[in-house]
């Protein structure tokens, strides 16, 4: 019998009961459901609702339950549709009548919105730890890198000398944005909404705060319409785990491009490589590739959830059960990429000779070249256009700018001296660029000092 199948005078249709059954997905809130289940006895119990004994029968029986679950004993029934059943007709099955009483003035609405919010707490502080272990790792490198450079790039064509280390640092600042985007979404997250019951409130006399206290939650939903129709902590995670995602992807892209023959830049360990079934020379960066592929799956799963959202009257709707899968496989493709990429990132071989070597090419200190001429007095668009012209001349030569002679660049401008050639290096262009957030030495040790503070914060 369905719990509320007293209505009903014929069953569930096996494909409907197959098609609206949710415990194949949202079983893995069972330890928030007992948590919260037990929450409620207590506050049933202050209520007058529950006697102390009747209580302490539910809360022990509730133990065993979450025992048999732990221990991999539990029978999931997918005939009573979702964990909250489950659990509770297995409360019953072992205490007697008296787990019936649980329910009372409490519904699968306000209780799945309670489930999610625990569960949601626990998964932003794992994640957030994840994070911070893959910038652990990143400023590991950066440290290490502090004397390699390499050529900084807008439009995928080389610009600027860069040292490694900045580069790595830059991603290191992102995920720390991710992690604020994540803690704030767990402060807005902190709204208890048990109580809510189906959409109006319960209609016994629940210490909402109290309720809110023991669970830990910073206050009661002050709606009890808004309580049970919110999905917004689920879709401000999706959110910030697509960001997280897109920077993920970024790195991984970095790193895919920098492993290929063309670049050069970076050999990836055997162990985060795959082969190739017909080529017996390929070495392909297949982690990195994947972590980069899925950036669509938390896209995608973001705005599924959104779609599903849309236009939903208020309060419940089955339609938001369609939020929990999405919403799991977000977090689980977020759990798999904070467990690969710490080893990945710490096995990476960076080729330091060969980055450094490209960080001088393809006319990388033309903007100092012109630095030099503004320092020298000239308007910074007349430099400019001189550089332009000194550089289309060295193409047609065949030179890099610090091949050209001094006679050769005087021929473009007369304030062009014997020191322009000191300028012209990639340790002279990478130390103009001291100020604060910039790539000279001092300055991204700086950087590094700021990410170590961030670590140590926690």
């Amino acid at each position: 019998m369905k719990t509320w199948g007293g209505r009903f005078s014929a069953g569930a249709d096996p494909t409907a009961e197959k098609f609206t059954g949710s415990i194949g997905f949202d079983r893995r809130l069972w330890p928030h459901d007992i948590t919260g289940s037990v929450a409620w006895a207590r506050a049933l119990t202050r209520a007058g609702v529950l006697t102390p004994a009747e209580r302490d029968a539910i809360v022990d029986g509730l133990a065993r339950v979450r025992a048999e679950l732990e221990g991999g004993t539990f029978v999931f029934r997918t005939e009573l549709e979702d964990i909250h059943t489950n659990v509770e007709r297995r409360l019953i099955d072992l205490i007697g009548p008296v787990g019936g009483k649980l329910h009372t003035g409490r519904s699968r609405n306000d209780q799945i919105a309670l489930d999610e919010r625990l569960y949601l707490r626990d998964v932003i502080a794992d994640t957030r730890n994840g994070l911070r272990e893959i910038q652990r790792v990143l400023v590991e490198r950066a440290t290490e890198s502090l004397d390699v450079a390499m050529p900084g790039y807008t439009h995928l064509q080389r610009a600027q000398p860069v040292l490694l280390a900045h580069h790595l640092l830059a991603y290191v600042f992102m995920l720390e944005r991710d992690r604020g985007r994540l803690a704030d979404c767990g402060a807005r997250n902190e709204v208890m909404p048990l109580g809510a019951a189906a959409l109006a409130g319960t209609a016994f006399p629940i210490d909402r705060d109290a309720l809110a206290a023991d669970l830990g939650f910073r206050t009661p939903s002050p709606n009890s319409l808004d309580a049970v129709s919110d999905r917004d902590h689920v879709i401000e995670f999706l959110s910030a785990a697509a960001l997280t995602g897109m920077h993920f992807s970024r790195l991984a892209g970095d790193i895919t491009l920098w492993a290929t023959a063309e670049f050069g830049f970076v050999e990836v360990a055997d162990g985060f490589a795959t082969g190739s079934s017909i080529m017996p020379q390929k070495k392909n960066p297949d982690v990195a590739e994947l972590i980069r592929g899925k950036s669509g799956r938390l896209y995608g799963n973001l705005l599924a959830v959104l779609t599903v959202m849309k236009g939903l009257p208020l309060t419940y709707n089955s339609d938001m059960q369609e939020d929990k899968e999405a919403w799991f496989d977000s977090v689980d493709t977020l759990e798999a990429i904070v467990g690969v990429l710490p080893p990945m990132l710490a096995s990476l071989t960076f080729r330091a000779d060969r980055m450094r070597r490209a960080a001088g090419e393809h006319f990388a200190t033309a903007t100092d070249l012109a630095d030099y001429l503004v320092k020298k007095g000239l308007p910074f668009r007349d430099a400019h256009g001189i550089v332009g012209n000194v550089v289309r001349h060295a193409i047609a030569a065949g030179k890099e700018l610090d091949a050209l002679s001094l006679d050769e660049l005087r021929g473009f401008s007369p304030l062009i001296e014997k020191d322009v050639h000191a300028a012209l290096t990639v340790d002279a262009s990478l130390a103009a660029r001291a100020v604060s957030g910039g790539t000279a030495p001092d300055a991204v040790r700086r950087a590094l000092a700021e990410a170590r503070r961030l670590l140590a914060d926690g």
